[in-house]
Formats: structure tokens, C-alpha cells, sequence
């Protein structure tokens, strides 16, 4: 957490976690294999034994030692996944956060920004703090589709930030804002949970999906920056900005989160939309 200047215990103090309970089923199952593991090597020849009567001699010691070596292996991924999930649920969000803020090259012009399933509010007080260090008199907007108020302005006010920022609960699918209203629009490891309903492979909620970044784009003004960090479906997003017609679509390098591929996609919303191949139509003259 160098990069960030802050100390990981302070932020799990902030923001909590929403999910106790995947990394500490995860952490008591690598327990169990790990004694298991150290139990088989203790017993080793009473596990070979009790395999004799089943097996050939050679074949019952292969049997018992592949057992054991897969139970350690299975311990030690546990253990891995258990601390990638807790890791990746506070620290690595706010880590996140701050790259997603650096992906922005001028905030000294923002005067509106919108963070889109804010969640707890680690990327929304990220936001907030940026517009505090340029001076700015700019705010930024938190939307979930739970209404956090009180959680989202208590982690505000812990960080310094509260006069920054508003709480809006609404559907990132119809975004409850006019068209070229924000200055920038972020969101951080949200996109992928919409339309989870249908199932996340399915073709339906890829086309929810799709309304999200579509919405992005209709709030965002002319000349201003989006960039979105997300799990597994980044590839969809670049499709989607690309036939909407968006600028400099770039996409970051691989971030293993909660135990997945994740990218950051930013673009930039032009200052002129093709309307047909022969007429271009001009959005806003301060671009």
C-alpha cells in the first residue's frame, strides 16, 4: 500500500467488509486440510496399511502419498483464496480506486462526478479526496441500488470529505440523471454483479450489462472521462465503447481479484457524434 500513503488496517477500520463469511469458510477449510495433511504425513504408514487391504502394496503406497499431496495442495489454495478475497474486498479496492483517480489527468476542471455502485464509498471518497487536494468546488455523486446514505456519509466524514459527497439510490441501468451531466463517471468491481439474475454467462445478462455502460455514456458530457474497473467481462465493455464510438477506449493490464481477471477500461466521450456518414454533429463547442 506504499503507492497510496495509507496503512491497510487504517482502511479495513473506514470501510469494514461486506462479506465476512467467504474468506472465513475458506480459512477454516484450509485449517482442515492443513491438519489433515499433517496428519498423513505423521501416519503415513497406518494410511498405507489400512489401504493394503483394498490395493496392491505398490499401488496402496502411491494411493496414500497422491491423498496427502492433494490435501496439502488443497490447504495451501484455500489459504490462498481466503487471503486474495480479503485482500481484494478492501485493500486492494481502495488500491484500485487510487489508479482509477490517476486515470483522470486534470480534475482541477471537475464540477460533477458520479461513481456508480459505490458500495461501501472506497472509490467514492477516492474521488472526493482528489477533489479536496485540487481545491475543487466540484462534488461527487455515490449511486447503489441500496440506499447507504448513513454508511456512505459516516465513511465521508471518517475520511474528511463529507461536504464532497451525495448519496443518490437508483438502478445503474436507468441512470436517474439528464444526458451530459458529469464531468466523469467511475465504477469499481460493480458492473459485472448486474443482471446476475439471469445468470452471469447468459446473453440476457450481458445485455444488462450493456444498458450500464450505455448509460455511462449518455450521462457523461462531451470531453469527459469515464473509466470503469470490473472482473471478467472488460472484453465486452471495449466492444461496447468502440460501436458507441467513444475515444481513446484503453484497457490496463491484468489485476487478479476475488480470484478472477479484472481490468481497468477508461475512455472519453467525443466532442462530435457520426450522426450519418456524411453529417457531424458538433455536441458542445468547449471541447
Amino acid at each position: 500500500m506504499g503507492k497510496t500513503g495509507r496503512d491497510w488496517t487504517q482502511i479495513y477500520a473506514i470501510y469494514g467488509m461486506d462479506d465476512w463469511q467467504t474468506p472465513v469458510f475458506l480459512l477454516i477449510h484450509a485449517i482442515i486440510f492443513s491438519i489433515s495433511s499433517v496428519l498423513f504425513l505423521i501416519y503415513f504408514d497406518s494410511v498405507c496399511s489400512s489401504f493394503h487391504s483394498i490395493l496392491p502394496a505398490g499401488l496402496a503406497r502411491f494411493t496414500a502419498g497422491f491423498t496427502g499431496s492433494v490435501t496439502a495442495l488443497s490447504a495451501v489454495c484455500l489459504f490462498y483464496a481466503a487471503g486474495n478475497i480479503f485482500y481484494s474486498s478492501v485493500a486492494l479496492r481502495w488500491e484500485m480506486a487510487q489508479r482509477m483517480v490517476s486515470g483522470v489527468n486534470d480534475w482541477s476542471t471537475v464540477k460533477t462526478a458520479l461513481d456508480v455502485g459505490s458500495g461501501r464509498g472506497i472509490l467514492l471518497n477516492a474521488v472526493a479526496l482528489q477533489l479536496k487536494k485540487e481545491g475543487s468546488s466540484g462534488r461527487v455523486v455515490g449511486l447503489d441500488r441500496k440506499n447507504n446514505t448513513l454508511s456512505t456519509l459516516r465513511t465521508a466524514g471518517m475520511e474528511g470529505v463529507q461536504e464532497y459527497v451525495t448519496f443518490r439510490e437508483g438502478d445503474a441501468r436507468r441512470l436517474p440523471f439528464p444526458d451530459n451531466y458529469f464531468d466523469v463517471v467511475v465504477s469499481a468491481a460493480f458492473v459485472h454483479t448486474v443482471g446476475s439474475e439471469f445468470g452471469r454467462k447468459s446473453a440476457a445478462a450481458a445485455a444488462e450489462r450493456m444498458k450500464v455502460i450505455g448509460e455511462v455514456v449518455r450521462v457523461l458530457k462531451t470531453g469527459g472521462v469515464g473509466v470503469v474497473w470490473d472482473l471478467v467481462h472488460s472484453p465486452e465493455y471495449v466492444r461496447r465503447l468502440q460501436e458507441l464510438k467513444m475515444d481513446e477506449v484503453r484497457v490496463s493490464e491484468r489485476v487478479t481479484a476475488f480470484m478472477v481477471s479484472s481490468h481497468v477500461v477508461s475512455f472519453r466521450k467525443p466532442c462530435q457524434h457520426v450522426v450519418s456518414p456524411s453529417e457531424v454533429r458538433l455536441f458542445n463547442n468547449v471541447c
